[in-house]
């Protein structure tokens, strides 16, 4: 990697993370189980609204505004209109680091659970 291609993406990562401090509030309390097996976790809600800021640095690479990235040299993944299942797999996988790609993983080990559902809400919105 160039060394300016390093500080960009640091730089993104600073911003993703200024921002998702900024946003996200405060855990609540989980609730006492009332029984003794666990049942799944129904998904988050996304709110495309939030999703959008929090987006600010896939911009870079990923283009979404008419699909037209930064980096013409290589493929980079088109995600605006993918499915919100999708994309929500996708960023948790990079999180816990089952896909591998150094700045995907770095910026998704900066979202929480409300960060990666607001984000898909927002792409899959794109048409």
């Amino acid at each position: 990697m160039r060394p300016l291609s390093i500080a960009a993406s640091l730089a993104m990562l600073l911003v993703a993370s200024a921002v998702t401090a900024q946003d996200s509030p405060a855990p609540a309390a989980a609730p006492a189980a009332t029984t003794t097996a666990a049942a799944p976790a129904a998904p988050t809600a996304g709110d495309a609204t939030r999703g959008k800021g929090l987006t600010y640095t896939c911009r870079g690479c990923h283009g979404l505004t008419g699909y037209k990235n930064a980096y013409p040299s290589y493929h980079v993944p088109k995600i605006g209109g993918q499915s919100e299942t999708y994309l929500r797999n996708a960023l948790a996988e990079y999180r816990t680091g089952k896909r591998k790609h150094p700045t995907m993983q770095a910026q998704a080990e900066s979202f929480s659970e409300q960060d990666i559902a607001d984000i898909a809400a927002y792409l899959s919105s794109i048409k």
